[in-house]
């Protein structure tokens, strides 16, 4: 159950690496900027979340590297106790790996939004 936790806490947390980076960048690059000045008007909470996006980078990783050593920790595992045999223990290991390989995706797509599109922009001259 606290391998489950950590995991839905992993992936709720590098969803928050979405909402304070790739969003305004993906509504600049469609709509353009007064499509993003429209959007922080509606939306004035996502302004704290730009401002502190390192802290919730760090909270993230954090939690996805608390996630990942609970997951593929070398220690051996606790047996599963049920009466219908091994597939529920198969069915919440497939989740936990699930939510761990989608939170690193969030937040791998979140850091390039933060951090290397504008370099990158730079770099080929757009």
């Amino acid at each position: 159950m606290k391998e489950k936790l950590i995991s839905v806490l992993a992936l709720f947390t590098s969803t928050g690496t979405l909402l304070c980076c790739v969003l305004p960048a993906v509504v600049a690059t469609i709509a353009g900027g007064a499509a993003v000045g429209s959007m922080l008007s509606l939306f004035p909470w996502l302004i704290p979340l730009s401002i502190h996006k390192e802290w919730i980078f760090g909270t993230a990783g954090i939690l996805i590297a608390l996630n990942g050593f609970m997951l593929f920790k070398p220690i051996k595992k606790t047996p599963c106790n049920l009466e219908a045999g091994e597939t529920g223990c198969e069915i919440t290991g497939n989740f936990n790996k699930y939510m761990f390989y989608g939170a690193v995706f969030v937040i791998l797509l979140g850091a390039f939004f933060a951090y290397a599109l504008v370099p990158v922009l730079e770099f080929i001259g757009a």
